[in-house]
């Protein structure tokens, strides 16, 4: 099991606009091989600081995923509403969510 944190830093007049467009993501990751679970994080102390919690079966299905046709259209369709370039964290756990 890999658990990944996809981390965004977002415009304050765009954060409605991310979220809604982080939901709809969420959602559609059900579909992709080796997806176990998601959530949607908002950072106590800055509510512009979100992170996409991820859980997937093994690193290559997760690599799959970022190089898909539907992951490379999320940084397409949200790079405008980031202050600064995303950061992902690969946390080493057993603990389910």
């Amino acid at each position: 099991m890999e658990t990944i944190g996809l981390n965004y830093d977002v415009r304050p007049e765009r954060r409605d606009d991310f979220i809604d467009y982080a939901r709809a993501v969420l959602g559609a990751m059900d579909g992709f091989d080796g997806h176990e679970a998601t959530r949607l994080y908002v950072d106590d102390a800055d509510a512009n600081s979100l992170m996409i919690y991820s859980r997937w079966a093994s690193m290559d299905q997760f690599k799959a995923f970022m190089g898909s046709d539907a992951f490379k259209q999320v940084t397409v369709d949200t790079r405008d509403m980031l202050s600064a370039r995303p950061r992902h964290t690969v946390y080493k756990t057993t603990a389910s969510f």
